[in-house]
C-alpha cells in the first residue's frame, strides 16, 4: 500500500487536494508546543488541504505562527462573515474579516475564503457575493466559495458563482449525499464536514444519538478486521466519487494516524458500500 495520500482535483479550482484535509476547528485547549506540533504533523502526514475561519478561536494565529514557512505545501482555506457576537453579513464585516485572517495568517492572500454558513436572504440582503468578488477582484482571495447546508443550498448552486462548497456528510448524516454529486456536475468543489461523524461520543464531538444508526444498521458486520468504527465512516464518505476532500479535525496524534491511515486503506468494496448504504436505508438514514 503506498504511504502517499490520494488526491483529488477541487473543483473549477484546479487545485490538487489530499482526499484527507484537516480541520483546524477549535476544541479542546493546547500549549503553543502541542499546537506546534500537531500542525506541522499535519503536513508531515502528507495532508495539503487546511481549513480555518475567523472565529476558531486562536488556529488562524497558529497556523500563520507556525506553518508560515511551510506555506507551500498546503492549500489554505478559511472563513469570513464571523464576529465576536455572532456572525455579521455585511460587506464592512467581511472585509475586516478577510484583512484580520490575512494578518492572523501572515499571508498576503488566501487559496479560498467562504462564507460562513448565511441564509439565502442574508446573503442577498449584504450583497456577500459581490463582496467575495471584490475580494478576489483585489487580489486578497484566488477562489470563492459557501459553507452550507439544506435547504439553501440549491439556491446557491443555481447561483453558479462560487467554486467550492463546504458541506455536511457521513454514513451517519446522509442528507446531502445526492446533492454531493448535482454540486460536482456544476464543477464546484467539495469540501466535506463531519466525515467521520464528528468522533465518536466521548472521544471527538460525536453524538450519541448518530451513533446509535451505526449499531442499529449492524456497519459493525461489515468492517474489516481491527477497523475502527470511525475509520469505516471515514472510508464510507471517501468512498463516495464527488467527494474532493474530506476535513477532519482532532487534537490527538494518534487520532491523526489513524485517519491517514484509513485514507490509504483506499474506499471501500462496492460491495461493502452498497450493504451499507442498503443498511442505512432500512433503518431511516437516508438521502434527503
Amino acid at each position: 500500500m503506498s504511504n502517499i495520500l490520494p488526491t483529488a482535483t477541487l473543483g473549477r479550482t484546479g487545485l490538487e487536494v489530499t482526499r484527507l484535509g484537516f480541520g483546524a476547528g477549535h476544541r479542546r485547549a493546547m500549549t503553543d508546543e502541542e499546537m506546534n506540533a500537531q500542525l506541522n504533523a499535519v503536513l508531515d502526514a502528507g495532508i495539503n488541504f487546511i481549513d480555518t475561519a475567523n472565529d476558531y478561536g486562536n488556529s488562524e494565529e497558529m497556523i500563520g505562527r507556525y506553518l508560515h514557512h511551510r506555506r507551500h505545501e498546503f492549500v489554505l482555506a478559511t472563513k469570513c462573515g464571523c464576529h465576536p457576537d455572532g456572525h455579521i453579513w455585511t460587506r464592512e464585516n467581511l472585509f475586516r474579516g478577510l484583512h484580520q485572517s490575512l494578518d492572523r495568517l501572515r499571508v498576503d492572500s488566501v487559496d479560498i475564503m467562504q462564507l460562513h454558513n448565511p441564509t439565502v436572504a442574508q446573503c442577498e440582503q449584504g450583497e456577500l457575493v459581490q463582496a467575495l468578488q471584490d475580494m478576489r477582484a483585489q487580489g486578497k482571495v484566488r477562489w470563492i466559495g459557501m459553507s452550507t447546508t439544506l435547504p439553501h443550498l440549491p439556491t446557491y448552486l443555481a447561483w453558479d458563482v462560487f467554486d467550492v462548497y463546504q458541506i455536511p456528510y457521513s454514513a451517519l448524516e446522509r442528507d446531502h449525499e445526492e446533492w454531493l454529486t448535482k454540486t460536482a456536475q456544476a464543477g464546484a468543489g467539495t469540501i466535506i464536514r463531519g466525515g467521520v461523524a464528528l468522533g465518536k461520543p466521548g472521544v471527538g464531538l460525536g453524538q450519541s444519538d448518530r451513533w446509535q444508526a451505526f449499531n442499529e444498521a449492524g456497519l459493525d458486520e461489515l468492517k474489516q478486521s481491527g477497523e475502527s468504527d470511525t475509520s469505516f465512516v471515514l472510508r464510507y464518505t471517501l468512498t463516495h466519487p464527488d467527494v474532493h476532500t474530506n476535513i477532519v479535525g482532532t487534537t490527538n496524534p494518534a487520532h491523526l494516524a489513524e485517519n491517514a491511515q484509513a485514507t490509504l486503506a483506499g474506499p471501500l468494496s462496492q460491495d461493502v458500500y452498497a450493504e451499507a448504504r442498503k443498511r442505512l436505508d432500512r433503518i431511516g438514514v437516508s438521502p434527503a
